[in-house]
């Protein structure tokens, strides 16, 4: 991040989203193959909310774009097993459903890939259904294989940084799956950003601005499993859907990088037998959005259970226990994941005036120092707005903080100190 973008943000009193009213009528989106600098795509794109495509020149070095794939630009199946074989994956069948999303299985990479081979063989057809290798966290089970790098544009990610230090989990998948294959209606994990690039074949994505889904939820509230399907039309059942605009349509060429903005629901088909490597991520520019996705998801669990409310004792409790199990986080954990970020990029601007980068890891260390210390401050600042949010929230007000290694009031104040501290040693006043 340059001065100029760090002085705009700065200057922020709320993150500036526009009305989305563009994509209404149009089917385009901007195409990006020539070079942009980070600052640019941040204020362009990830502030504002707003998808775009990068072209291929952006994944040309990648060693899976080569490795994975045969002349003709289909999957190489002889590399893959080479590499993965008896590899445990989590597989799809797109031709049923459970609840809103496709059942999964676990399976040998080598199965997969057997039945791949058949599918094609037979037609792209199969008693065993359409199936659809995903969320598979590759990166994470051969971090040696580095087949693909991060682009700057993405690398600002809250969000695989917290779970990195954790040592549980990520949110770096890979795709593999055959013509035919699809994800149903859906917007992602914590109302994150995504990022996806095609390592071969093609997609067709259809993407809904924030807000238009609900003209596409049915009588009961619930959103469609398949948003192209005919029973929308009924108004009986879908009673708002002629309100809704028409989805954005993008054909995704192999090798380009799609990015999904915070809240669009999106529903993708691979066109060809493709594989794909996708992100979910969250920075500052979004992270405003993630809390408000918090509020309503633990509002949604209040209204369930509100008739206990004055007949438990630890009621707020339960109602964080059970919103952790429906979303994945609740709200200490949020703060949790608050103050790792904070701290890692407190870390980071005391090493910049020190000298000394010893207190955190290496890969964080090189991308912190990409995006620079103006980047780390406009980190800090959003951290600091969101704590501020918790702070006066009544529902966090109700809950044991006595988990918490670092008070929240502690931690606004040292972010405090740290930029004042910054600021003085003018560091972010640098040319």
């Amino acid at each position: 991040m340059d001065r100029e973008a760090y002085r705009y943000c700065s200057s922020l009193v709320s993150i500036p989203r526009q009305s989305y009213e563009q994509f209404w009528s149009s089917h385009f989106v901007d195409y990006i193959d020539k070079d942009i600098n980070y600052s640019k795509f941040l204020k362009k794109y990830l502030l504002p909310n707003r998808p775009c495509v990068f072209s291929r020149k952006f994944t040309d070095n990648w060693k899976c774009r080569q490795q994975w794939v045969t002349e003709e630009g289909k999957p190489s199946f002889q590399k893959l097993l080479q590499d993965f074989d008896e590899t445990l994956v989590p597989v799809a069948n797109c031709n049923a459903k459970e609840y809103n999303a496709n059942p999964k299985q676990v399976m040998q990479f080598k199965e997969f890939i057997h039945y791949w081979k058949e599918y094609v063989q037979n037609g792209h057809s199969s008693r065993k259904g359409c199936l659809y290798l995903k969320d598979w966290h590759m990166a994470r089970d051969f971090p040696e294989h580095g087949v693909y790098s991060t682009p700057v544009f993405f690398s600002s990610d809250w969000l695989n940084e917290y779970w990195d230090t954790l040592e549980v989990d990520d949110y770096r998948f890979v795709y593999m799956g055959p013509k035919g294959s699809w994800t149903p209606f859906h917007a992602d994990v914590f109302r994150s950003y995504s990022w996806s690039a095609n390592i071969c074949g093609r997609k067709k994505w259809l993407l809904y601005p924030p807000g238009q889904e609900d003209f596409l939820r049915d009588t009961h509230g619930n959103l469609p499993y398949d948003v192209t399907s005919a029973e929308l039309r009924d108004s009986g059942l879908f009673p708002r859907f002629e309100e809704a605009c028409q989805p954005l349509e993008i054909i995704q060429e192999a090798g380009e990088i799609m990015f999904v903005p915070s809240g669009w629901h999106h529903q993708v088909y691979n066109l060809e037998d493709t594989i794909s490597i996708n992100h979910n991520w969250l920075n500052g520019c979004n992270i405003d959005i993630m809390w408000q996705f918090l509020q309503k998801e633990l509002s949604s669990v209040q209204k369930e259970i509100d008739e206990w409310r004055n007949t438990m004792d630890s009621w707020h409790q339960h109602c964080q226990v059970i919103m952790k199990a429906c979303s994945g986080i609740d709200y200490i954990e949020f703060a949790s994941f608050l103050k790792i970020i904070a701290e890692n990029r407190m870390a980071f601007l005391n090493a910049c005036t020190s000298g000394d980068s010893s207190d955190y890891a290496r890969p964080l260390s090189e991308t912190l120092t990409t995006l620079g210390p103006y980047h780390a401050a406009f980190d800090l600042q959003r951290v600091a707005n969101i704590i501020e949010c918790l702070l006066c929230n009544e529902d966090f007000k109700q809950l044991d903080h006595s988990t918490l290694t670092l008070q929240p009031e502690t931690m606004l104040q040292q972010i405090q100190d740290t930029i004042q501290s910054t600021r003085g040693q003018h560091l972010l006043y640098q040319e």
